[in-house]
């Protein structure tokens, strides 16, 4: 029986602005972002990380859990936002 086609990604989690979390991958050619972050191990060296579609990407584009991996694929985890970006502006504005 031939072995099945492998795909390479990697996945990265930016735990704070001073570490990341990042993992080379070798997965199944079918398998989809859940398969990659299931893996990776991210979930156990960070157990409060809040994976959902809403906090995951690839390549910077929202994806949900079940989208397909391609080769080369950057499967991404987003950190909840601490303030909205709008406020966020709104404070630098009155600050300058």
């Amino acid at each position: 029986m031939p072995e099945r086609p492998r795909i390479h990604v990697t996945l990265v989690f930016a735990a704070s602005p001073d570490h990341m979390f990042l993992r080379e991958l070798e997965l199944p050619d079918d398998a989809n972002v859940g398969d990659a972050i299931a893996l990776s191990g991210v979930q156990k060296a960070f157990p409060s990380v809040q994976i959902d579609d809403a906090h995951v990407g690839i390549f910077s584009r929202k994806a949900t859990l079940d989208a397909a991996l391609r080769d080369g694929d950057r499967v991404e985890i987003y950190r909840p936002l601490k303030i909205d970006p709008k406020e966020a502006r709104r404070r630098r504005a009155q600050n300058s």
